[in-house]
């Protein structure tokens, strides 16, 4: 009889459970839903009081006008986009990851104090450096360029940090067995260290892409003409004081996050991986 009662307890608890995750993935998908039938749809539809679940006849032609729009570039902003958030991935990557092993590891006698101060800027609001980095863009000619837009951003206070901290826990004695072989620093952290932690790096690669993907202030000060615009600079074009353009709107925004989307796709294998693992392969 206890056995029964387990058993009807075990069947209810997961019961419980799978409706949770039921309802959990119909709230994340809500607004991928909505990103998809609005961008398919006229503006009447979408400001109907009479809400369809998918609009009678799908605007395909929105996705066109989109591209053809001559007002807003969204194909070179896209363009923009991917080039500014993979070349500051790659530098935060190599230049936070170094920094950070050279904190954690390399002893010399200001290494606190360096880290301190990097630390510190953390508390900086980035809108406070806006006016000075501006101005150093500016005497260097890099308005409404690509150098203007990645290079302030090749380093990063937070990956470094994060860095930093990955690399106090990792083994020593990975490290000092390619020491004894006479492995320096530099090829230590190539060899060694960089391919134990491919987990590590991906999830700081995933979280610097998007904050790069996703950055409108800077952007918005830096690069005013339309050749330098980024996604984000373009799909703000489509809500002015005048008028706002929903369909093209939902489209573009939708089109933005597909690369992000593709992006955690195909690295979240080595992401798991890495928190399964702790960072350290097999």
């Amino acid at each position: 009889m206890a056995n029964i009662q387990r058993s009807r307890a075990d069947q209810a608890g997961s019961v419980v459970r799978y409706a949770v995750l039921v309802v959990g993935a119909i709230l994340f998908l809500l607004p991928f839903y909505l990103l998809v039938r609005n961008g398919l749809s006229t503006e009447q539809d979408i400001t109907s009081p009479d809400w369809k679940f998918f609009p009678s006849s799908l605007q395909w032609g929105n996705i066109v006008d989109l591209f053809n729009d001559p007002l807003v570039p969204i194909g070179r902003s896209l363009l923009n986009s991917l080039v500014i958030s993979v070349v500051q991935t790659a530098g935060v990557l190599v230049i936070s990851g170094l920094a950070g092993y050279g904190l954690a590891r390399i002893p010399f006698r200001y290494a606190n104090a360096v880290f301190y101060f990097i630390v510190a800027t953390l508390l900086i609001p980035a809108a406070v450096t806006f006016v000075p980095s501006f101005v150093l863009v500016s005497s260097l000619g890099w308005v409404s360029t690509l150098r203007g837009l990645i290079v302030p951003g090749l380093f990063q206070a937070f990956a470094t940090f994060l860095f930093r901290q990955y690399f106090l826990n990792f083994p020593r004695e990975l490290e000092e067995a390619a020491q004894l072989d006479g492995t320096a620093y530099w090829g230590t952290f190539w060899r060694i260290v960089v391919p134990n932690s491919t987990g590590f790096i991906a999830a700081i690669g995933t979280i610097t892409f998007i904050g790069s993907w996703n950055a409108f202030l800077w952007p918005l000060v830096i690069a005013p003409d339309q050749s330098a615009w980024t996604v984000q600079i373009a799909l703000s074009t489509f809500l002015t004081a005048q008028t706002i353009n929903l369909p093209q709107l939902f489209v573009a925004a939708g089109i933005a996050i597909l690369p992000l989307g593709v992006m955690f796709v195909f690295l979240q294998r080595w992401i798991v991986e890495g928190v399964e693992r702790s960072g350290i392969s097999e």
